[in-house]
């Protein structure tokens, strides 16, 4: 597995990737809008938290190649930066992180988005293995609680412990082990517009002008300037052959989707949590 990650990172020149900025401006913002993920603050561990928006992204204003690249970045400043640097803070190796997923707007036409997650998926366990130590799910509506309960059994039991379903938006049980500051914004407040999102919210870690943004899409900006690299166009990193465990599990998500949908009367569920 380390000689096939390692293979994957000098064919797609993975360690370049953070002088290849995704332009012109306006297109990265619109990745962001649809590719709901940002860096909210760190527990009182020192670990980083990273918020997902997982029913609001639509992954639907760029080609798949543009949302893996910006994914693989994240990933790469993650490790290369955000770690290392929480490391020296806290005085104490700190290798993994906190996600916190949102899952409000979940609806039965996020099927049309499995393919792209599944392949930011297996991007990320076969190349960024054990990189978080628990996934919070927060915002859960009918359709997560009904497809957690057929793919629960199908994984692992390291992965299942991982995973902590939290009631409503989870604000509670997360200032347990962070500052409110450090709350991804749809967790600061309980109701059904917990997540609706404003561009004027300075809170807001999924937004472009979130300082975190800020910060990682202008330092590669600087890193392509210095290398005179600047050019549109999108990065193709090849994505890896996903896991047969793992497709397995694709397959079930798949067909309980289609069984709420029969279930709700709908061929597609869009209008259906």
């Amino acid at each position: 597995m380390l000689v096939e990650s390692l293979n994957w990172r000098i064919q797609n020149e993975i360690d370049n990737i953070l002088e290849k900025p995704i332009i012109p401006v306006d297109l990265y913002r619109s990745i962001r809008d649809t590719q709901l993920v940002g860096l909210s603050g760190y527990s009182n561990e020192g670990i980083p938290v990273f918020a997902v928006g997982v029913g609001l992204s639509t992954f639907d204003k760029a080609s798949v190649n543009y949302y893996v690249q910006s994914h693989i970045q994240i990933n790469e400043y993650r490790d290369r930066f955000i770690l290392p640097t929480a490391t020296k803070k806290y005085g104490r190796p700190i290798t993994t992180c906190i996600k916190v997923l949102d899952m409000t707007g979940l609806k039965l036409s996020a099927l049309n988005q499995m393919k792209i997650v599944t392949a930011i998926s297996a991007v990320d366990d076969l190349n960024y293995p054990e990189k978080t130590e628990t996934y919070y799910i927060v915002n859960a509506p009918y359709i997560f609680s009904a497809c957690w309960k057929v793919v629960k059994p199908l994984l692992q039991e390291r992965t299942r412990k991982k995973v902590h379903v939290l009631r409503g938006c989870g604000r509670d049980e997360l200032l347990k082990i962070m500052e409110y500051s450090s709350l991804p914004h749809f967790c600061r407040r309980e109701g059904s517009g917990s997540s609706k999102r404003s561009s004027s919210d300075p809170d807001d870690c999924f937004s472009l002008d979130h300082p975190f943004h800020q910060e990682l899409y202008n330092f590669i900006q600087e890193q392509a300037l210095n290398q005179e690299l600047i050019k549109q166009g999108s990065l193709h990193v090849k994505i890896p052959e996903q896991d047969p465990q793992d497709a397995k599990i694709v397959e079930v998500i798949q067909a309980e989707f289609h069984k709420l949908g029969v279930q709700n009367g709908s061929a597609n569920g869009d209008d259906k949590e």
